[in-house]
C-alpha cells in the first residue's frame, strides 16, 4: 500500500469511494464525542499525547524518549501509557526493563529501558493511567505512546509527528494514509520532511544512527570497527530501507539485509548460517532479538529536536507547575 499512497493514481482513485465512508465513519465518531454521547476521560495530571495521522511508523517513539527525558531533566516524574501494540497479552501490566517485548510490546518495552519512566500498557489508555498512578503516585506528568485518534482519553497538549513521505497523496485511509482529516488542530507538529500544511506551530527534526552500537550487556561498539567487515542488517520497523541507508552512510558495507513486517516477533526468524557475520538491528528490534540472539548489535536513534520546540513546550506547561495535579480542560 505505501507505494499506492504516495500518489494519486489508477489504484488510489479506485479506493477513494471506501475512503468518502471511512471518513464519515471517523466525522461520527469525532461527533459522537463532542455530543459526549461516548465520553472522554482525564485521569488527573497533564496528559500529552504524542501520535501521526498516518499509518505506519512516523517516528513517535524516539520522540516519546526524547520528550520523556527533557521532562525529566526539567523535574517533573513523568509516566507514559501506551496500548503495547503486537503485544501476546490483553491485559493492564507495567513495563520494566527487563520486560519481555512479547509480553508487553517492543516500543513500550524500549521507552522503559531507555528511560526508566514508570510505562503502563492497556487497552484502554486511561486503564493504564490509573494502574500507573496508582502504582506511582509521585508521577505528575503523562506521555501518551499513541493515541491522537483515542478520543477516550482527555488530553491536554497533543503533538504530531510526520516522518519524510508527509501527507502521502493526502487521502484518507484506503486510499491514503491518513487515520484522519489534516490538517487538524495540534498544539505542535514535529516533522521529518517538508512541513506539513496547516496553520498549526511546527517544528523541524532530524534523526541520524548514534557512531556506535549497543551490546546486549550495554556496552559500545564502535561502528568505525565494523567497516570492511561481513554485515547481515535486519529491521523489522515501518521503514527499514531508512534503516539500512543510515547504515551505509555511516559507512558500513552491508553484506546482506533483511526487510520484516513492523512489529515482527523474531521467535521463528532464521538468522543467516555463517556465524562470522555480524548482525544489526534496530534499538526496537533488539528488545526482542537479544533474548534470543545476545550478540546482536543494536544502533540507536538519535534524535535532535529544535531546541524552540522544547522552550515552547515548557512555557505551556508552566501554569502546572504551581499546581501539578490541575487539569485546564476539566
Amino acid at each position: 500500500m505505501a507505494r499506492i499512497w504516495r500518489s494519486r493514481g489508477p489504484a488510489a482513485w479506485a479506493l477513494w469511494p471506501l475512503s468518502l465512508v471511512y471518513g464519515a465513519l471517523v466525522a461520527l465518531r469525532r461527533w459522537l464525542y463532542r455530543l459526549q454521547v461516548l465520553r472522554s476521560e482525564h485521569p488527573g495530571p497533564p496528559v500529552i499525547v504524542v501520535g501521526n495521522v498516518i499509518a505506519g511508523g512516523a517516528g513517535k517513539t524516539p520522540v516519546v524518549i526524547a520528550l520523556v527525558r527533557h521532562l525529566q531533566a526539567q523535574g517533573w516524574q513523568p509516566g507514559v501509557i501506551s496500548r503495547g501494540y503486537g503485544r501476546s497479552t490483553h491485559d493492564c501490566r507495567a513495563v520494566r526493563p527487563d520486560s519481555p517485548a512479547q509480553e508487553v510490546g517492543d516500543e513500550p518495552a524500549l521507552i522503559a529501558r531507555a528511560t526508566h519512566a514508570p510505562v503502563f500498557v492497556a487497552p484502554r489508555r486511561i486503564t493504564a493511567a490509573r494502574a500507573l498512578l496508582a502504582a506511582h503516585p509521585g508521577t505528575n506528568i503523562l506521555v501518551c505512546d499513541d493515541g491522537l485518534q483515542h478520543l477516550a482519553l482527555a488530553r491536554d497538549l497533543e503533538i504530531c509527528v510526520f516522518n519524510s513521505d508527509g501527507m502521502g497523496n493526502g487521502f484518507l485511509l484506503p486510499a491514503g494514509p491518513l487515520r484522519e482529516p489534516w490538517p487538524r488542530p495540534v498544539d505542535w507538529v514535529l516533522h521529518a520532511g517538508t512541513r506539513p500544511a496547516g496553520h498549526n506551530p511546527s517544528f523541524a527534526l532530524q534523526r541520524r544512527l548514534a557512531p556506535h552500537a549497543l551490546r546486549a550487556d550495554g556496552r559500545q561498539v564502535p561502528l568505525a570497527s565494523l567497516r570492511g567487515g561481513p554485515v547481515h542488517a535486519v529491521a523489522a520497523v515501518a521503514r527499514p530501507a531508512e534503516f539500512f541507508a543510515m547504515l551505509r552512510a555511516q559507512g558500513l558495507q552491508l553484506s546482506s539485509t533483511e526487510a520484516l513486517p513492523d512489529h515482527y516477533d523474531f521467535n521463528s526468524w532464521k538468522r543467516p548460517s555463517d556465524k562470522h557475520i555480524t548482525l544489526i538491528c534496530t534499538e526496537k528490534d533488539a528488545v526482542k532479538l537479544w533474548p534470543l540472539h545476545p550478540d546482536a548489535l543494536a544502533v540507536p536513534l538519535m534524535l535532535e529536536l529544535d531546541p524552540a520546540f522544547f522552550a515552547a513546550l515548557d512555557a505551556r506547561l508552566a501554569p502546572w507547575r504551581a499546581a501539578p495535579l490541575s487539569s485546564p480542560s476539566a
